[in-house]
């Protein structure tokens, strides 16, 4: 089962402001929501998972 993250749910993960989500998005440096209707979108769970784990894998990289 596919699980999908609304934008407060992302932020709280990711510890990014809503602007610098959006920024990121657009440089191609976070995964890109997906429509769920309307006005309303999404991330799945797994693709924010992802890039937590290369955020934290760059970081240990950069302080060795």
């Amino acid at each position: 089962m596919t699980n999908i993250l609304r934008l407060p749910t992302v932020k709280a993960r990711t510890g990014l402001s809503r602007s610098t989500i959006y920024l990121r998005i657009s440089e191609g440096r976070f995964p890109k929501p997906v429509s769920l209707g309307g006005r309303a979108v999404g991330w799945i769970e797994a693709e924010v998972n992802d890039w937590l784990n290369q955020q934290i894998e760059a970081s240990r990289k950069a302080a060795h």
